[in-house]
């Protein structure tokens, strides 16, 4: 980028253009470069797409998700069931919808919890280091080396599924990999200049490790936010499709793919389970793409 020399005539600042141009702000650089990933900006375009659909579902769904005709049971997709009908007769379009915003609202809220625990112990582990670090990073080897889907079955079991319960239990179990990887990035930030002056200067542990250092590491929290959204959703699908996630007749993504499991519905209605195993497909390979793209995006040494 061409900058402008206190020593130009107004003259040549006349005759070049490029010398009057401003530098790009970091929003504009960052636009561009994910712009320039075609596959996350399509990804990025599907997901809004879908997140406005599930949020206004009450104004676009066609009818009530929960009203049944059994006369109706297994109808083709047409016009008065635009993607046919379940095994009760309920609309599945508006099921989809409503399953959309508890599916949605289960990996938003779960990696939002993860966030928190996963971010104040690797910050903690990362800045002070030492026994600090060692007794942490142990505590998370712990939680690791335990089976993921063992352990959220186990704590389903337990205690009876619902959708505040499920979205702790998920927060609970995906918190490591964030704590490694903030550890990681304030074990390389911490021996920065501007860290090294603000403790000489006095400065408490707490405002350097949440306004100086976790500021500059937040590049790799939200890219790995944005993918492991995707992972929370995939296990939610999961657990309901075991009948151990959101209990009928409240819809969800996994719990209509269990419903239609049965061979009658396969026989008669094939179109059923391919709709929601579609949108939990589509929905998690475009939370993939766009954290692809913002791990480029936000990648400082990119162009």
């Amino acid at each position: 980028m061409a900058q402008i020399n206190s020593n130009a005539t107004i003259d040549e600042l006349e005759l070049n253009p490029n010398l009057q141009k401003k530098p790009d702000t970091l929003t504009k650089i960052f636009f561009r470069k994910f712009t320039k990933n075609k596959l996350a900006l399509i990804g990025a375009i599907v997901l809004i797409i879908i997140i406005l659909l599930c949020v206004f579902a009450p104004w676009v769904a066609p009818m009530d998700p929960d009203k049944t005709s059994l006369a109706k049971k297994l109808a083709a997709p047409g016009k008065e069931f635009w993607l046919g009908s379940d095994r009760f007769g309920r609309d599945i379009f508006a099921r989809l919808l409503y399953g959309g915003r508890i599916s949605l609202l289960v990996g938003f809220a779960s990696v939002a919890g993860a966030l928190v625990i996963g971010t104040t112990i690797g910050a903690l582990a990362g800045y002070y280091g030492g026994i600090i670090d060692a007794i942490l990073m142990r505590f998370v080897d712990i939680v690791i080396s335990i089976p993921t889907l063992f352990l959220l079955i186990t704590i389903v079991t337990i205690f009876q599924p619902s959708v505040d319960k499920l979205i702790i239990i998920f927060a609970v179990t995906s918190w490591t990999g964030t704590a490694r990887l903030v550890r990681g990035e304030f074990l390389t930030l911490r021996s920065r200049e501007f860290v090294l002056a603000s403790r000489t200067i006095g400065t408490r542990p707490s405002k350097i490790i949440f306004s100086h250092i976790l500021p500059n590491a937040m590049g790799p929290i939200i890219v790995a936010a944005t993918l492991l959204i995707g992972g929370v959703i995939l296990s939610e699908a999961a657990l309901s499709y075991l009948g151990l996630g959101i209990q009928p007749p409240t819809p969800s993504w996994g719990n209509m793919l269990e419903d239609a499991q049965s061979f009658t519905v396969m026989k008669k209605a094939p179109w059923y389970p391919a709709f929601p195993g579609l949108l939990i497909l589509i929905t998690v390979l475009c939370f993939n793409f766009v954290g692809d793209g913002l791990r480029d995006a936000l990648d400082p040494k990119g162009d």
